[in-house]
């Protein structure tokens, strides 16, 4: 039960850097491994049509998010739907826990992809104007591996969550400091 919680909340801290890379994991993860099963209604994540969806949906993220200036429109847009992706990663690995109430994943998930996001969109502007957009590829690229990293730990290694949540945690807060203090030597806007 416990670890059905850990994988939860490990999928969704990376829903905050990219909404699609967990939920296509869970879906993969229920498709091909023991380690997940799925309950209706989120089976449907599994599906053929789910996975395809969530292929798409992948690709236009990753593709959009590597273009300076449209990353940031792109980031607005995913304000909304990553933090719902998270909720749903939570909930979807918790589904069958009677553990924890289901309330309660929602809220997880909603917190812990909406604080990540907030970093991304936070953070991401100093990069496009600290490189002139030239790292934005290279930073968006490294957010990806992130995600990939931190599901896979969420659905074979669960228990490396409680070491993976603090660095995600420690990380927002150090590039939301140093956003900060940009903005005060006047360098960011």
């Amino acid at each position: 039960m416990e670890t059905a919680i850990l994988t939860g909340l490990g999928l969704a801290a990376p829903a905050g850097l990219n909404a699609y890379i967990p939920l296509l994991a869970l879906a993969l993860a229920d498709r091909a491994t023991s380690r997940v099963t799925l309950g209706a209604p989120y089976d449907a994540l599994s599906s053929n049509v789910g996975i395809a969806i969530l292929v798409i949906l992948l690709t236009i993220e990753v593709t959009v998010d590597k273009i300076p200036g449209v990353d940031h429109l792109n980031d607005i847009v995913q304000s909304f739907i990553r933090p719902a992706a998270g909720a749903i990663a939570a909930l979807a690995a918790t589904g069958g826990v009677a553990a924890i109430h289901p309330a309660i994943m929602v809220l997880l998930g909603l917190v812990l992809a909406g604080s990540v996001n907030v970093a991304k969109v936070t953070t991401r502007p100093a990069v496009t104007l600290g490189t002139a957009g030239v790292f934005n590829p290279l930073v968006s690229i490294a957010e990806d591996a992130v995600a990939i990293i931190a599901s896979t730990v969420a659905i074979f290694l669960p228990i490396l969550v409680i070491l993976v949540l603090p660095c995600f945690a420690i990380s927002s807060i150090l590039l939301m400091r140093r956003v900060r203090t940009l903005r005060t030597r006047g360098t960011y806007p």
